[in-house]
């Protein structure tokens, strides 16, 4: 089994804290969102995860490189890098990865997470995973016959023809079949709103007879910008409520309160505070005097006498005498 990591835009919607980090490496509940992604694909495949390919921005840098092979090698698999130079479609960012892109194959959008009770039934030609969800009209959606078996796909649809909102992930048992198409669509210019959309590939895929059937989440978590990234921590830490790692032994507190569930990284140091419930604290964060809640706070921030709900504070950031909703990128001091 591989998985395809598609991860290279600028997550513009999350600047300032993409400015100096790729979203997909921004934390939610202690661990960086791609990390979590892996995890949850790994334990839902059913089959050993041989290897791992992300497909990254030139600029990441090899701090980051290094990250996310570690991530790939905490799963027992072996991490591969690729480099999306220019941004010119889903199909064009899966292609990246084309020498990865064989026999069974799960491509993952980074910028979603998700909870599942099911494991993945990979003797299906093709699985989409999707979420029933109120409002379908900013997503792309899948129609299913009375089989099951989905038979069109529709994006962003003004009026209503489904519920089913596809998430972003997507498996293949025959990752060559995949990638034939996905070539056929960049050598013969074949564009969608001026780029080459997976979606495409699909239908075609359809049309010739390949049967692709959803496999429906128990709860799609969005990573998109601040508020949902908020918000999806939250949730996180509800699924993790009560687990040893929220807390780390080299934390202190001193006549402090901690609302659970939180996450308190390593060497954190809380003075006459009040944390929780549902906040993230990275690794050296200093809070003094304040009060936090419905948060993330990333590594090495300093928050005094703050006042701070539904943030989220960069690493290196200092943040003092503020009652707001925030959203300060890295080394930002607010006074």
């Amino acid at each position: 089994m591989k998985i395809i990591i598609p991860m290279a835009g600028m997550g513009k919607r999350m600047r300032p804290h993409t400015l100096t980090v790729p979203k997909p490496l921004i934390p939610v509940g202690g661990k960086p969102i791609v990390q979590r992604l892996v995890e949850d694909i790994t334990r839902v495949c059913g089959e050993k995860v041989d290897e791992i390919a992300f497909i990254i921005g030139p600029t990441f840098g090899k701090e980051v490189e290094a990250d996310l092979v570690k991530i790939a090698e905490s799963q027992g698999a072996k991490g591969s890098i690729y480099y999306q130079d220019v941004a010119l479609g889903t199909a064009h960012a899966i292609m990246c990865a084309e020498p990865s892109i064989t026999g069974k194959t799960v491509v993952a959008f980074a910028d979603t997470l998700f909870k599942a009770d099911f494991t993945m039934d990979t003797n299906q030609e093709g699985v989409i995973w999707v979420q029933k969800i109120e409002d379908p009209r900013q997503f792309g959606v899948v129609k299913l016959n009375t089989d099951g078996v989905i038979t069109d796909f529709v994006e962003k649809p003004e009026q209503f023809v489904s519920d089913l909102a596809i998430i972003g992930i997507y498996y293949f048992k025959d990752g060559d079949y995949l990638k034939s198409e996905l070539k056929y669509l960049l050598d013969n210019d074949i564009k969608e709103k001026g780029e080459y959309q997976l979606t495409n590939a699909l239908e075609n895929m359809k049309k010739k007879g390949t049967k692709f059937v959803p496999g429906k989440v128990t709860e799609w978590l969005d990573c998109g910008n601040k508020d949902a990234t908020v918000y999806t921590n939250q949730r996180i830490l509800e699924f993790d409520k009560g687990k040893p790692h929220l807390m780390h032994a080299s934390a202190s507190m001193e006549n402090s309160v901690i609302i659970q569930p939180c996450y308190i990284g390593e060497n954190v140091k809380i003075v006459n505070s009040v944390i929780g419930p549902h906040v993230s604290l990275g690794k050296g964060t200093i809070v003094e005097n304040s009060v936090i809640r419905n948060s993330i706070v990333q590594t090495n921030a300093k928050l005094i006498s703050a006042n701070i709900v539904n943030s989220m504070v960069g690493n290196n950031a200092e943040i003092k005498g503020k009652a707001l909703d925030l959203s300060v990128g890295d080394y930002n001091i607010h006074c």
